[in-house]
C-alpha cells in the first residue's frame, strides 16, 4: 500500500481543536481559514509550518481558495470544520431558535466548500442540539447534499467525557467518505464512575479486562497546577509538583518544566466576596441574600468539586457569573491553561490574546483528544474496508474503490 502525508484543511478552525486531531493522526494540516484574527494568532503560532488565512468563507469563494493553495477538486483528503451556529445553542431559549436564524446559515457554507473541493473525508461539528433540533431538518439537508455528492455518511453525538476529556461535552458530528463505507462512531474508552461517593482526590486510572476507567475528574486534570491568588501568576512559570496522574503526564509531554498561560484572572471585590462565600461545589442558590444578583441562575458563580467532571466549557468561563467556573480549592476561576488542560489541549499549545480573548478560543473549541480519536478511527475502519476488498478481489483494488480514482490506495500516513 502507498503511503503518503495526507492533505487537510480546516474551515472555521479557531484555535486549531480539529487540526490539533489532523495533525496527532499523521496529516499535512495545509491551512486553517477563521475570520477572527485572535484565534487565528493562536492557530499560527501553534502550526507553523501550516497556512493561517483570516477570511470570511461567506465571500471567499471555494474556487478562489483552492487557486491560493494551488489545489484541485478532489486533491485535498479530508475537510474538516466547525461552522459557528450560534441559533442551535441550548444557551438560546427554545422558542427563539429559528431554522432561518441567521447565525446558522454557516452550515451551508461549508457544505458548498465540500461541494466544490471534493475531498475524501468530510468531519463536521457543531453543537449537539443541532442533530435533532427543527425535526432533524438540518440533519436531513446535510445528509442529502453530502449523498448528492457521491458521500455515504455517518451522524453521532458523542460526549468528550466517554473517549478521556475531564468534560461533559456533547457534540454532534457528521463524517462522511466517498468510498462507500458507513463509518461506525468509535467505541468509548471511559465510562461514569460505578462509586459516585468516592472521595479520592486522585484516582487511580486503569482498566481492566472487564471494565473501562472512569471518566477524568477536575482534579485528575489540574492538580499539578500551582496554587494561586486571584490575580497571581505568570505567562511562563515552573511546575508546581510532578504530574499526579497519567493524564497529567500526557498534557504534559514534550512541555519541559515550565507552563504557559496560567495566569489567574484578578477578581472584582464583590465577586472575590461572592466566591469566598461559597463551598467547593455550591453556587449562586447558596450565596447569602446580600451578595446575590437579581438576575442570577443556579449555575452563576459556581464552585466546581475536585471530583467532578467539569461541565460543558463555554466561551463565558472568562466571567464568574456565568457559569461553574471557580476553582475548586483557591478562592479564583480557573486560569486559561487550566480550561485548556479541561479541554485536552497539551502544554505545548501556547494562546495567543488577551484573557478573554483566550477564553472564547477555548470555549468555541473541539477537545483535540476526542477530534485525535474520531480521525484514528476514520482512517482505521476506511483501512479495514480497503483491506477487506482487497483481498476478496484477489489484491486488485478497482479504480471504483480507490480515494483518488488512479489505482491507488491513500489511507497511510505518516
Amino acid at each position: 500500500m502507498t503511503q503518503v502525508r495526507l492533505k487537510a484543511i480546516d474551515l472555521f478552525c479557531g484555535a486549531g481543536g480539529l487540526s490539533w486531531g489532523l495533525r496527532q493522526a499523521g496529516f499535512d494540516v495545509i491551512a486553517g481559514v477563521d475570520i477572527e484574527p485572535k484565534f487565528l494568532q493562536t492557530f499560527a503560532h501553534n502550526f507553523p509550518h501550516s497556512f493561517a488565512l483570516q477570511a470570511d468563507l461567506t465571500v471567499l469563494s471555494p474556487t478562489e481558495l483552492m487557486k491560493q493553495f494551488g489545489l484541485h477538486s478532489g486533491e485535498v483528503d479530508m475537510l474538516v470544520g466547525g461552522p459557528p451556529c450560534q441559533g442551535f445553542s441550548k444557551n438560546v431559549p427554545r422558542g427563539h431558535r429559528r431554522l432561518d436564524d441567521p447565525r446558522n446559515q454557516l452550515m451551508g457554507v461549508f457544505l458548498d466548500y465540500c461541494d466544490i473541493l471534493l475531498p475524501k473525508f468530510v468531519l463536521l461539528e457543531n453543537v449537539a442540539e443541532m442533530k435533532n433540533g427543527f425535526e432533524q431538518s438540518f440533519s436531513k439537508e446535510i445528509q442529502e447534499r453530502l449523498e448528492l455528492k457521491g458521500y455515504t455518511v455517518t451522524s453521532c453525538v458523542l460526549n468528550a467525557a466517554d473517549y478521556g476529556v475531564p468534560q461533559r461535552r456533547r457534540r454532534t458530528f457528521f463524517i462522511a467518505n466517498r468510498l462507500g463505507v458507513l463509518f461506525q462512531p468509535p467505541c468509548p474508552t471511559h465510562q461514569a464512575p460505578t462509586n459516585s461517593s468516592s472521595s479520592k482526590s486522585t484516582r487511580v486510572m486503569q482498566s481492566t479486562l472487564f471494565e473501562q476507567p472512569s471518566h477524568l475528574s477536575v482534579w485528575d486534570a489540574i492538580s499539578d497546577l500551582a496554587s494561586l491568588e486571584h490575580g497571581e501568576g505568570n505567562q511562563v512559570q515552573a511546575y508546581a509538583r510532578a504530574p499526579q496522574t497519567e493524564y497529567q503526564t500526557l498534557m504534559r509531554l514534550n512541555a519541559g518544566e515550565i507552563v504557559y498561560n496560567h495566569i489567574a484572572r484578578h477578581l472584582q471585590p464583590m465577586q472575590f466576596q461572592r466566591l469566598a462565600a461559597l463551598e467547593p461545589g455550591q453556587g449562586h442558590s447558596d450565596l447569602p441574600p446580600e451578595l446575590q444578583v437579581a438576575s442570577g441562575y443556579s449555575g452563576a458563580y459556581g464552585r466546581l468539586t475536585q471530583q467532578m467532571i467539569a461541565p460543558t466549557l463555554t466561551r463565558w468561563v472568562f466571567h464568574p457569573g456565568s457559569g461553574r467556573w471557580g476553582h475548586p480549592v483557591d478562592i479564583r476561576t480557573l486560569t486559561i491553561r487550566e480550561v485548556a488542560r479541561l479541554q485536552s489541549f497539551p502544554d505545548t499549545y501556547i494562546f495567543q490574546g488577551s484573557y478573554n480573548e483566550q477564553a472564547g478560543q477555548l470555549g468555541n473549541a473541539v477537545p483535540p483528544l476526542l477530534a485525535q480519536t474520531l480521525i484514528d478511527t476514520m482512517l482505521a475502519q476506511a483501512n479495514e474496508e480497503l483491506s477487506r476488498r482487497s483481498d476478496t478481489s484477489s489484491n486488485r483494488v478497482s479504480r471504483s474503490n480507490t480515494v483518488s480514482g488512479e489505482g491507488r490506495v491513500m489511507f497511510r500516513t505518516g
